[in-house]
């Protein structure tokens, strides 16, 4: 019983009363003087800030706590890691081979726990998960789309489809090598960029204007995806659509009363927590699920696979729960070894340089949320870095994607007050554990085929949406900023589709040229991306016009590196202070610079011996 109070006690002082992550204004945190300039604003109001937190980034609570928390995490991330191998099973040929989406529900819960452990240990230190990319998602349906790797017709007939024959094994798995070696080949660009601090040179030239048109045009081409999977039944997937509606906007500032046991008082008490805000998706699509499997057991929904509604039932799948096994190690190569194209890595690097954008913003997003100074130059290129690392291992061990940071899970920092990266560290091993339970995996894959269309309504709403936000910044009542968006955004749609209609009309007579042109021209993410970027910087403009002021404001891109960070972006273990205070080591991007070194004196000016402080 004494344990269980703790748990409860615990709980009830992380859990607030927050109605909104709009709620903590943390930004005006770090817009204060630097103290080396001769003021000490800006930590007092770093200061004042934590104590605002239950817990800081640097804190570490009760064991118990981080468990709950990192499941919350893991919970909050889930609809977007699963909704990844559901979309490209269609593409891949597994449509009906449930089996096999499971075992890469499994290796992508896996491998997003090997990438988050490592951007918080070694990357940018922040409490920032890590997991499945949508940017990777147009490209590889646009490269899974060229002749080459169209489904064979018997594919989507599922009862000429035998899940174990080797000619059916060979079709998906040669689709997915392809893949696996675009995103290695491209990951390693990202690597570079990273760990050579190329990522500030690229920011130059890219603001509002290009990222909106780049993040619109990921979800605006799925329509089709998302319209066929709702469509096998359009009450269901309404219904998946009500609910998470009804949970994330109307019921969201509704907190629901937790009881706990009070140990002073002897008595039972409640906690207000607002689990709508929190869940709305795995709430809207548990309801929904648990509805179709009362449907399916009434026999309400059609029995023949050929009537309308029948991919609403829960026994579709129903085999793969038991011929799913119950541990399952994924290993690099478990699907062969990757092949490489030009296309396909032409196609991947546009969702690489579109994920690194957006992952910048994400760490300065996080590091106001968690209590943290901005992070410094070498923090986001050592997280940058890392993320690379993060989609070569997706790549090699065959997820079908790769690997960024969860905004999703940063706006949940804001939402518990608790920016503890050891929360992260635990949400990671969890991830791990859920990829190793073949189980697992199997249960999602079971997800009746209307309330993933459903779902995707909603989720790619939600990322064209995003896209489009980023025009606060940019001054939409000027003519120049009105037609760069228009042209972009509307050639991302109509080249695309022209030239998926009229392929033989771009053929130049060499296989590989052919498939790149291809490949790029009907990723609309590129094309609405590219001419965003071209068009923004060579048509005239002021950078408040542009909205290149107030973007590099919201990112903390200052001419200050940071030396107020103390040791929350320090490599753990002393790694950092020991490698970087080598004279020939403290000038690469990654390392502190000497300014930002926790030292304090050094002895007959031997740059390789300092004793070191804290700040």
């Amino acid at each position: 019983m004494t344990e269980g109070v703790k748990i409860c006690n615990g709980l009830k002082k992380a859990v607030f009363k927050a109605k909104d992550a709009n709620h903590f204004n943390i930004k005006s945190s770090f817009d204060a003087k630097d103290p080396r300039e001769g003021g000490k604003k800006k930590t007092n109001h770093i200061k004042n800030e934590r104590n605002r937190l239950a817990y800081t980034v640097m804190d570490v609570p009760p064991w118990y706590l981080c468990i709950f928390l990192g499941i919350q995490h893991f919970l909050t991330a889930l609809g977007g890691i699963v909704a990844i191998p559901l979309i490209l099973s269609k593409d891949l040929c597994l449509t009906h081979d449930p089996l096999t989406q499971s075992h890469l529900i499994s290796t992508i819960f896996f491998v997003s726990g090997i990438c988050t452990l490592l951007q918080v240990l070694f990357g940018v230190r922040l409490p920032i998960l890590q997991g499945g990319t949508f940017t990777f998602l147009t490209p590889t349906l646009s490269m899974l789309s060229l002749p080459k790797w169209k489904c064979p017709e018997w594919t989507q007939n599922a009862t000429l489809v035998n899940a174990t024959s080797p000619e059916f094994v060979e079709v998906w798995q040669s689709r997915i090598r392809e893949v696996q070696g675009a995103i290695m080949v491209a990951s390693c660009f990202q690597i570079l960029v990273g760990f050579s601090g190329l990522i500030g040179f690229l920011m130059r030239f890219i603001g509002p204007l290009t990222i909106a048109p780049t993040i619109t045009l990921i979800a605006l081409p799925l329509f089709q995806s998302a319209g066929l999977d709702a469509g096998t039944h359009w009450g269901i997937s309404a219904m998946t659509t009500f609910f998470i509606v009804l949970f994330s906007q109307y019921l969201r500032n509704i907190p629901l009363p937790i009881p706990y046991y009070s140990k002073s008082s002897r008595k039972w008490r409640y906690s207000k927590t607002y689990i709508f805000q929190i869940f709305p998706v795995l709430l809207g699509i548990s309801i929904s699920w648990l509805i179709c499997y009362a449907l399916t057991v009434t026999n309400v929904f059609p029995s023949k696979p050929e009537s309308y509604g029948y991919f609403a039932r829960t026994d579709v799948k129903g085999n793969v729960l038991s011929e799913a096994p119950w541990f399952r190690f994924p290993y690099p190569g478990q699907w062969g070894i990757p092949t490489v194209s030009l296309a396909g890595v032409f196609g991947i690097l546009a969702g690489v340089i579109s994920s690194m954008v957006e992952s910048v913003g994400d760490y300065h997003a996080c590091a106001r949320l968690s209590g943290a100074p901005p992070p410094p130059k070498h923090a986001i290129n050592r997280g940058i870095g890392i993320e690379g690392i993060g989609c070569l291992l997706a790549g090699a061990w065959g997820t079908g994607n790769g690997t960024t940071s969860y905004s999703e899970n940063v706006g949940a920092l804001g939402i518990t007050r608790v920016g503890s990266r050891m929360v992260i560290i635990v949400g990671g091993i969890l991830m791990l554990l859920m990829g190793m339970f073949g189980k697992i995996g199997a249960v999602f894959a079971t997800i009746p085929t209307p309330v993933i269309g459903g779902m995707f309504l909603v989720m790619f709403g939600v990322i064209s949406a995003v896209g489009i936000s980023n025009l606060q910044y940019a001054d939409m009542n000027s003519s120049r900023n009105i037609f760069i968006v228009g042209f972009s955004i509307f050639s991302g749609l109509t080249i695309p589709n022209w030239v998926n209609n009229n392929k033989s009309l771009l053929q130049t007579g060499i296989v590989e040229l052919d498939h790149v042109i291809l490949v790029l021209l009907t990723t609309g993410m590129f094309v609405g991306g590219f001419l965003g970027c071209f068009l923004d910087n060579t048509i005239p403009g002021t950078k408040d016009e542009r909205g290149i002021s107030a973007w590099k404001e919201i990112n903390g891109e200052t001419e200050d590196d940071g030396s107020d960070v103390g040791d929350v972006y320090d490599l753990p273990f002393g790694i950092g202070t020991k490698i970087c205070a080598f004279s020939w080591l403290r000038y690469i991007p990654f390392c502190p610079k000497p300014k930002e070194l926790p030292f304090a004196t050094h002895e007959n000016s031997d740059l390789n011996s300092y004793t070191e402080t804290k700040h």
